[in-house]
């Protein structure tokens, strides 16, 4: 949904756009609650099937009347006077994209508590797996501004919650109409925000509660709207055309490094967005993470290539190492081999770090193999696959990776060449929605 909740206004039409047809509450009840006077100048624009996210925002905002466009998520209650600094920095330039600052809504008993400390500001980047992330503003971007009030640069933002000039988000080509359901539509529009000329901040003086879920709900999932995908990951399809419209070369290949199995997926067809990328003579990806999003380096640098990439199967018992969906601090373990990918899926890098998704896969003396969060800033780590022995060597523990032959849990042992609960396989994942697109 787009809009403001508990605020009133005067010159502008707020819309509304419904995206679940399956929960009862918006049908009937609320075209009846529209009805009522103070809702005068809100308008109700219904999908003709079940669209996502991003098929709804685009609606929306091409029905649309306003000369601004606010985006907002339907769980948010915004702040006292929240709206005239979102607007401001998009009357000096309607190129901008402005975002204000959200604060926490508990879930439980909607209590609101701030994310951020008291005088700090944050702003969006993101990592090599296109996962949204938050940095310390930068002492070069604080030193641009004359108050610390003022709007400041940011290469993107979370994607719920922000203002654009109508006219401008046109301009752009609206959200690129090939990403299906939700994801990636946030780097999608950061990218050429500022890449094709315009810029995008972050307005500390607008406040915007979001509810943040702490528990499943009947609306979180995608339903029978993945039936339309055959399988297919859409946010993972999503971030590869983000990728490979905006991204120069080097840049693709730290993504695909990162996230291997995104080669494997058709992602459709691109012309167009490359298409506006040269009409609006845009400018390099090079050029926007030197200019722009510079700090992204200082958290996640460059990555290197993958020596191995896949399942990690042993041996002996046919298990692989498995991180079972958990999160740091949590440890590994081994089951039964799927082929899916997933939870199951590692990289081990030329470097010697070995990780599954955006996490670390570390190793004590106490046989503790633990799935951890990456050192900040580093790409190394002590792990090396000797190919003829096909073990896992920690250089540290001087050890290999092993398991126990009647637990089957994950521990550390000085290697033994003869011993198969001690050697491991690195095998191909070709997930089936993969494998049915090679059979068409």
């Amino acid at each position: 949904s787009t809009g403001p909740h508990h605020s009133s206004c005067t010159r502008w039409c707020w819309w509304m756009t419904s995206r679940n047809w399956s929960i009862s509450n918006l049908h009937e009840r609320l075209e009846q609650q529209l009805q009522k006077p103070y809702y005068a100048k809100v308008k109700l624009v219904r999908n003709q099937e079940r669209e996502g996210l991003i098929g709804a925002r685009s609606n929306g905002a091409v029905a649309a009347t306003g000369e601004v466009v606010v985006f907002l998520d339907a769980h948010c209650e915004v702040a006292y006077n929240w709206l005239p600094p979102l607007l401001a920095p998009i009357y000096d330039d309607r190129t901008t994209l402005s975002v204000p600052v959200i604060d926490g809504i508990n879930w439980d008993d909607f209590s609101i508590k701030p994310v951020y400390a008291k005088g700090s500001h944050s702003r969006g980047i993101f990592e090599w797996g296109m996962l949204y992330k938050e940095g310390t503003l930068p002492a070069k971007e604080a030193a641009k501004s004359s108050h610390h009030s003022e709007p400041y640069n940011a290469p993107t933002h979370a994607g719920g919650l922000f203002a654009i000039d109508r006219t401008w988000f046109e301009e752009l080509g609206w959200y690129d109409s090939g990403l299906w359901v939700w994801g990636a539509e946030n780097f999608e529009l950061s990218f050429k925000v500022w890449m094709c000329g315009g810029r995008s901040v972050w307005v500390p003086c607008s406040r915007v509660s979001h509810v943040y879920r702490g528990h499943s709900c009947s609306s979180c999932h995608s339903g029978s709207l993945a039936n339309k995908f055959a399988g297919v990951p859409t946010t993972l399809r999503n971030y590869k055309r983000v990728i490979e419209t905006w991204f120069d070369e080097e840049y693709k290949e730290y993504f695909y490094t990162r996230e291997p199995l995104a080669r494997l997926i058709d992602m459709g067809d691109i012309s167009e967005q490359l298409k506006l990328k040269e009409e609006k003579n845009c400018k390099s990806f090079d050029w926007f993470m030197k200019e722009v999003a510079y700090d992204v380096f200082d958290k996640y640098p460059r990555l290197p290539p993958n020596k191995h990439w896949g399942e990690l199967k042993n041996s002996a018992t046919g298990q692989c190492l498995d991180t079972f969906g958990r999160h740091p601090p949590e440890k590994a373990g081994a089951s039964g081999c799927h082929g899916h990918g997933g939870a199951q899926m590692f990289r081990l890098n030329t470097e010697g770090q070995l990780t599954s998704g955006e996490w670390c896969i570390k190793a004590d003396k106490n046989d503790v193999i633990s799935i951890s969060r990456c050192d900040m800033g580093r790409t190394d780590g002590p792990w090396v696959f000797k190919m003829d022995e096909q073990q896992m060597y920690h250089t540290s523990l001087k050890r290999c990776l092993a398991l126990h032959p009647e637990s089957s849990k994950l521990i550390m042992r000085e290697c033994d060449h003869s011993n198969s609960y001690h050697k491991w396989e690195w095998q191909p994942i070709t997930p089936h929605w993969a494998r049915n697109k090679q059979k068409q």
